[in-house]
């Protein structure tokens, strides 16, 4: 078994009846890498998925939440449920969205290969950005989509006082 050093990655080679294996210096850390892609992408399944597949039961709308200076709005992908079915509770500091997407009769004669639409009750309480003023909140909906936008609190603003002196 012959070692040599190569001069391009200055990793140790062995050469073995023809084969040739490269061997890099261990490093603690090096794994790192490797392992936060594979965590990465394990999680980012669970995750990043809108409409959970992994089996559970429960499951709640895809959300985009976002705040402006005079409000914080919250909107819910809510593609085959009736609207007027969906209950919103909106406190100072969170929002709830409570409904049911019913499943279609499945017909006879259909083989499904694959399913991701889901089914059934879901309740999703989400925080709030801000303090809101829970009783102006507003909803809409369209294209599927339901918006709840409701006013911010204001912030209590400085005020400058002035210190009499007594004589």
């Amino acid at each position: 078994m012959a070692r040599k050093r190569s001069t391009r990655s200055r990793a140790l080679v062995r050469q073995q009846g023809g084969a040739t294996t490269s061997l890099s210096p261990w490093g603690p850390f090096d794994e790192l890498g490797a392992l936060r892609r594979t965590l990465d992408r394990f999680f980012g399944e669970f995750v990043q998925t809108p409409w959970p597949t992994w089996g559970l039961r429960e499951w709640g709308p895809p959300v985009e939440m976002f705040a402006t200076d005079d409000e914080v709005a919250v909107r819910a992908g809510l593609f085959n449920i009736d609207p007027k079915q969906v209950d919103i509770t909106v406190t100072d500091d969170t929002i709830t969205l409570k409904g049911q997407a019913k499943q279609e009769e499945e017909e006879k004669g259909r083989t499904y290969y694959r399913r991701e639409l889901r089914y059934g009750a879901f309740a999703r309480t989400l925080p709030l950005a801000a303090k809101v003023k829970s009783a102006e909140a507003k909803a809409s909906y369209r294209d599927g989509v339901l918006e709840v936008r409701v006013p911010r609190v204001e912030r209590a603003r400085a005020t400058s006082v002035k210190v009499q002196a007594s004589a």
